[in-house]
């Protein structure tokens, strides 16, 4: 039996690092494009302005020290005077070392901002020009989650990275050589010590809470796909009275999401106490220092004062470190996870010299198609048809006998195994898909509509559509009476998934949709399938007046439907086995006789 092989931690620790580095590496063009200047002097002058506003923050308690100097007789100025500027400056300096932070952050908010977000738009155009085979995969839950926490890293990285991280160490240096200059070297060695034993403290800590805050990300996700795949299927929840079931099987998820909360939120007491015990340990051993330098008059109290000013003004920064690495290395993390969606390839990609689709009568030609989703499952095993242009063509067959699969085939969902199919002579392969997708129009089994107006879902056929073209479009759908019956008309909003319409209704914006979009040809997925006799009869005026002057193929279940189809052609088992005209293959006496007999004694049976 062969051995599960499990990374080591020091493999973990690597592939995080490389995982950080790869992150830092994408997100640096959006901070230094070559092509555009005014980013790199934004990104110049707010770095030139945080040096600048640490090197005033680092002289601040040296007027402390010359002022409190003044007032306890040990300074050279005038007793009044001098102790009122030297205030005066401390808090002059104090002001301005702050101003500068602001004027720094509000010089390099466009560059956060606009990194933010191109990466928001590069991810979302991305995941829509991702194969069908990964969106069916993938919930729509965590993509929305990975999504979400990645742009949020993006900020947090670009505010934290630059603006704390690196000028926090700056100032220690500064600080540290400021101490060295004044005392002696011991003060470097003790507040070196002590600083250096922090931040290994706080990195290790951190580094062991950020698996834990990964281990709680996952079950927050798991938890939000839960939530957002219950909400989808809210009718189905309540066909079968399973709420309680949902709120059982959500409460799961949230339970493992509390034990990794509870988890995080022990570690970060542990890192609080581990830190407030070493930065305390090195601020009383420097006091004592400057105390015992006081006392033997090597210092004043003017040093005393300016020391522990100074150790202040390391220990603040400080003390957020261990919450600032933390979700530095957390937005690494996030980040990572977005860029390993960036980098996630397309099954389905044009080739290098494809060009657009020239549509000049709609013939299509499949030649020994044969495809799986799966390698071990085949789906269609070598199926040959042929639509002549502005024929209407039905496919029929039981269920999975790769009726729908054809469809997906013809719009390029999948590509082949092997064998081709040809639009008027070209393979869809070698054009690009833009072109084949405006080319062919879908009404499928159930139309799923956007949450807007019924003005937007019919419109959304073709862009910049008028409205004098949608309403000419919901006439020939037959559904303009029943909008402008509405309250709002064309204004009204159609709910989730356009719940608040029925089968009918929204089958017939689906209609208008594809009329306006006015493709050559068009495929009808089991358009009617899902529908009430009498809609069905509607749908199907509305549809064949749809087909008028267009090659259409009819991929139907009911074989009603397309009894007036030019030709008909059976699949079993992704196979043809019989093709003609409705009268022919019942004169057959076949597999599409038994079909029709079987369907006609249930319907006088119901």
């Amino acid at each position: 039996m062969r051995k599960r092989y499990t990374a080591s931690k020091e493999e973990l620790a690597r592939d995080a690092r490389r995982s950080g580095v790869r992150t830092l590496r994408k997100v640096a063009p959006y901070l230094w494009p070559s092509e555009h200047p005014w980013v790199k002097i934004r990104v110049v002058l707010a770095l030139a302005i945080l040096i600048l506003s640490k090197l005033i923050a680092v002289v601040v308690p040296v007027f402390y020290k010359n002022a409190v100097d003044t007032l306890s007789g040990e300074g050279s100025s005038d007793l009044v005077l001098g102790a009122v500027g030297l205030t005066i400056a401390y808090g002059t300096a104090r002001l301005m070392s702050v101003g500068f932070q602001q004027l720094r952050d509000a010089v390099f908010a466009k560059v956060g901002q606009r990194a933010l977000r191109l990466l928001a738009l590069q991810t979302f155009g991305h995941i829509h020009n991702l194969s069908m085979r990964y969106h069916i995969a993938r919930k729509t839950g965590g993509l929305s989650r990975i999504i979400e926490r990645g742009v949020k890293g993006v900020d947090f990285l670009l505010r934290f990275l630059i603006f704390s991280i690196g000028p926090l160490f700056l100032e220690l240096f500064m600080i540290l050589g400021i101490l060295v200059y004044l005392f002696d070297i011991y003060y470097l060695f003790v507040v070196g010590s002590t600083i250096a034993l922090y931040v290994l403290y706080t990195f290790k800590v951190t580094e062991w809470r950020v698996r834990l805050r990964r281990e709680m990300n996952d079950q927050d996700t798991d938890a939000n796909q839960k939530a957002i795949d219950s909400l989808l299927n809210f009718e189905t929840v309540k066909y079968f009275g399973a709420e309680e079931r949902e709120a059982q099987r959500y409460d799961v998820s949230m339970a493992g999401y509390e034990r990794a909360a509870l988890k995080t939120s022990y570690s970060l007491a542990l890192l609080n106490f581990g830190q407030s015990a070493l930065i305390t340990t090195g601020l009383v051993a420097v006091m004592v220092m400057a105390a015992l330098g006081v006392e033997a008059g090597h210092l004043t109290v003017g040093d005393f004062v300016m020391v522990n000013a100074y150790m202040i003004q390391i220990t603040m920064p400080l003390n957020f470190l261990g919450t600032v690495y933390r979700e530095i290395r957390q937005s690494l993390v996030d980040m990572g996870e977005m860029f390993d969606l960036l980098e996630q390839p397309a099954d389905v990609t044009d080739v290098a010299d494809a060009r657009p689709l020239q549509v000049t009568g709609g013939r299509i030609d499949m030649q020994d198609m044969r495809f799986g989703y799966d390698a071990a499952r085949p789906i269609l095993k070598g199926v040959s048809v042929s639509v002549g242009a502005g024929q209407n063509v039905a496919i029929v067959g039981a269920s999975g006998s790769g009726k729908s699969t054809i469809g997906r085939l013809l719009f390029r969902f999948y590509d082949l195994n092997s064998g081709s199919l040809k639009i008027d002579g070209q393979d869809v392969r070698d054009v690009t898909q833009r072109s084949l997708h405006a080319a062919i129009g879908v009404v499928p089994q159930d139309t799923v509509l956007f949450n807007d107006t019924i003005r937007y879902n019919i419109a959304y056929g073709r862009d910049e559509a008028s409205e004098a073209d949608v309403i000419e479009a919901a006439k020939s759908a037959k559904i303009h009476e029943f909008v402008i019956s509405l309250p709002e008309g064309y204004d009204t909003m159609v709910g989730e998934r356009g719940l608040k319409l029925s089968g009918g209704e929204k089958q017939r914006v689906g209609i208008a949709r594809t009329l306006l979009k006015n493709p050559p040809i068009l495929l009808l997925d089991e358009a009617t399938s899902a529908l009430d006799t009498e809609t069905e009869q509607e749908i199907k005026e509305a549809l064949a007046r749809v087909g008028e002057g267009r090659t259409v193929i009819t991929i139907a279940h009911r074989l009603s439907t397309i009894a007036e189809a030019d030709q008909i052609v059976v699949l079993e088992a992704g196979e043809v086995v019989e093709e003609g005209t409705h009268s022919d293959l019942l004169a057959r006496n076949g597999r599409y006789a038994q079909l029709w007999q079987r369907q006609q004694s249930d319907e006088e049976v119901a």
